[in-house]
Parts: structure tokens; sequence; C-alpha cells
């Protein structure tokens, strides 16, 4: 099918480079564009974070009245935070 269509100019430009520069024409470099918009449109899923959770009672006893910053330091010891 043939069409016209507007195209802002610094990015034709760019567009013929990048044709000129893979040996292929514009119209190649433009359906690839339309392709790779159209299949990504299609592709919208979402993450969904795995359930990790695990069985157990909370902190240990030690650790319940205690702010976050003694749980830290009792979990990496002095090994980065």
């Amino acid at each position: 099918m043939k069409t016209t269509i507007d195209i802002a100019n610094d990015l034709a430009v760019r567009a013929r480079e990048l044709a000129a520069k893979r040996g292929t024409t514009l119209r190649a470099v433009v359906e690839e564009g339309l392709r790779m918009a159209l299949a990504g449109d299609r592709v919208e899923m979402q993450y969904r974070l795995p359930d990790k959770s695990v069985q157990g009672r909370g902190l240990q006893r030690e650790f319940q009245a205690k702010p976050w910053s003694d749980i830290l330091e009792a979990s990496y010891g002095g090994r980065g935070l």
C-alpha cells in the first residue's frame, strides 16, 4: 500500500543515514520501526513478583524490642552497611 506521512526533518535524515549504513532502503527502516512499535504494544505484560514468603513467627525474641539499626548490625556484622 502506498501512503504519505509527514516526518520531522531530523528524524528523516537519521533514518536515511541508517538505511545507507545498512545498505537498505528508507522504506525497510520505516517498516522495521513500525513492526517493532506494534510488537511492543502487543507484549505489554506486567511482571508478577513470585511469592517467596516463609513460614515463621517473626523476629527472634532478642530482636523484638530492638531498633532496626541493631537488627541490621546483627544481620550484616559490619560487612558493608
